[in-house]
């Protein structure tokens, strides 16, 4: 049986994005340049997994939303689909009435490259974090992400 909190096996081709402090919205990075997953023609579905290791919560209006995006071009120049969103933040901003604010360590959320069931697949993805709220300075959030199985 797996621990929820253990790290999967890594492939550093599908790493979303490396370490670096986030303090406005923008498409994910892997040394420094933006990182776009080609996935092939076929239906894929796998997780995101996210390694949080700092997160600022210091006006309880903070929200960190990490979104799976597609796109039919490798370059993200047209097409562009919200597949999947996980939030992190400030309780009283997380959507749905979370109870308690996020904190630092693993996060996992599902993924596919497909919006209506396999009909259209998107071959292209990446992640891209939207940030709102009041940002101090040198606040933000660092975190890693990859796809895995």
């Amino acid at each position: 049986m797996s621990r929820p909190d253990r790290k999967p096996i890594i492939d550093v081709d599908l790493q979303l994005k490396d370490a670096g402090l986030i303090a406005a919205s923008a498409a994910c990075l892997v040394d420094g340049a933006a990182k776009i997953l080609d996935l092939g023609t076929g239906l894929m579905k796998g997780v995101v997994f996210v390694d949080v290791s700092a997160i600022e919560i210091a006006s309880n209006g903070e929200l960190y939303s990490l979104i799976w995006q597609l796109s039919s071009s490798a370059t993200f120049a047209s097409v562009i689909l919200n597949a999947a969103r996980f939030d992190l933040g400030a309780n009283e901003v997380i959507p749905a009435g979370a109870d308690q604010d996020s904190t630092i360590g693993i996060k996992k959320f599902p993924v596919w490259n497909s919006i209506d069931g396999g009909q259209n697949i998107y071959r292209y993805a990446r992640l891209y974090t939207l940030i709102e709220g009041a940002i101090a300075t040198g606040g933000g959030i660092n975190y890693l992400a990859w796809l895995t199985k």
